[in-house]
């Protein structure tokens, strides 16, 4: 079991920056793939990026490829999302999401929210333009 709390969203004006923060307890945090999903008003949970245990392998949506980066600290039980370049399409709600690891998790790739297994309450993200 792990619960997941995440921090750092807020309002920005197009073109600027926010780090979301995702802090979880357990003690087996290194062993889960973390992922970041979104939800737009009126839109599903939306898949944005993800991070193998080790830090070593990441996987982003083509929308946020070369704008965001996903990072963990595993010392910290803590994983990041720096969201660079902001645009009003990235208005969404936040949610960071564990995944325990499976036998056939080699690398991170492209999700769907119901392979993941815990899920934070999530933060808002607002850019306006």
């Amino acid at each position: 079991q792990v619960q997941l709390v995440e921090s750092g969203g807020g309002s920005v004006q197009a073109g600027g920056s926010l780090r979301l923060s995702c802090a979880a307890s357990g003690r087996t945090f290194s062993s889960y793939i973390m992922g970041w999903f979104r939800q737009a008003p009126g839109k599903g949970r939306e898949f944005v990026a993800a991070i193998r245990w080790s830090g070593d392998s990441t996987y982003y949506v083509d929308s946020v490829k070369g704008r965001f980066t996903i990072s963990r600290d595993n010392a910290k039980n803590t994983v990041y999302l720096q969201m660079d370049s902001l645009q009003p399409e990235d208005t969404a709600d936040y949610f960071c999401a564990a995944r325990i690891r499976r036998g056939e998790d080699y690398t991170v790739r492209y999700y769907t929210a119901r392979e993941f297994d815990y899920w934070g309450q999530g933060t808002q993200v607002t850019v306006s333009s």
